[in-house]
């Protein structure tokens, strides 16, 4: 099996193992292939992103309004990162909810946050990280949005030390004055 699919404690968020050939070389492995995602998880991607940050940046969180809310692949291909997931679905028994992952270039494992989500991420590697990911929807600024990465009420446990934020992230509400969500 090329594909190993693990819910995390939000289900619908899932951490993806890939099988990895290791020869003298380096090694090779799929990081996305089709047919494999649309059985598991349903999905049709549409986008490819990446995004290269220095330590201890921190990304987020990110999210797109419907009707263009985004799922997202994620795949870090230089470095580790902290990743983290937060609930916004209204309707969701998990809603307001995060769940987090630490991805490496090392191990190779790949995380499914599906629409409805906001995503962010702490680079955890000292030479920071080259993180690439997939979308379902194609970006549109018009219905871009995000939330605080340190809103009191989700009491997000972030890696110790300051993070690098840009002015935006700086910025961003609260999940309790974003209004309606995705």
């Amino acid at each position: 099996m090329v594909f190993q699919f693990t819910p995390l404690r939000i289900p619908d968020v899932v951490s993806i193992r890939t099988t990895r050939y290791e020869d003298s070389r380096g090694f090779f492995s799929e990081t996305y292939r089709q047919s494999a995602f649309e059985a598991e998880l349903g999905i049709v991607l549409v986008q490819d992103n990446l995004a290269r940050s220095g330590p201890r940046v921190l990304r987020g969180l990110h999210f797109q309004r419907s009707p263009k809310a985004q799922g997202k692949l994620i795949h870090v291909v230089r470095g580790e990162i902290y990743d983290v997931a937060v609930d916004l679905r209204a309707n969701s028994a998990t809603h307001g909810q995060w769940v987090a992952q630490t991805l490496s270039a090392d191990s190779g494992e790949i995380l499914w946050i599906p629409p409805g989500f906001a995503h962010g991420y702490m680079v955890t590697s000292s030479d920071g990280a080259d993180v690439a990911y997939k979308v379902t929807e194609e970006y549109d600024p018009a219905f871009d949005a995000g939330i605080r990465w340190d809103d009191p009420t989700l009491e997000i446990q972030w890696p110790e030390g300051p993070p690098v934020l840009s002015e935006r992230d700086r910025g961003l509400p609260a999940l309790a004055d974003l209004g309606p969500t995705p």
